[in-house]
């Protein structure tokens, strides 16, 4: 594992510093739901999916359809 004062540290310190202005970055799950949302399957349990690799390929694929001009 890692060392026990990194460890510590990492979990119960508290970040320095102030947050950036604007409205918050997406992250990576907000595009997949997006994404998912304009498949149609906005409601999906998209990570249960994701443990079966060739529906996530699948669905993926129609995904990826989408965005090509």
């Amino acid at each position: 594992m890692c060392c026990g004062v990194r460890c510590v540290r990492v979990l119960l310190g508290t970040p320095e510093g102030k947050r950036p202005l604007g409205r918050p970055r997406h992250r990576w799950v907000d595009n997949i739901t997006m994404d998912l949302q304009e498949v149609g399957c906005g409601y999906m349990d998209w990570i249960g999916l994701a443990q079966d690799r060739d529906k996530w390929r699948t669905l993926l694929s129609a995904v990826m359809n989408l965005r090509v001009p």
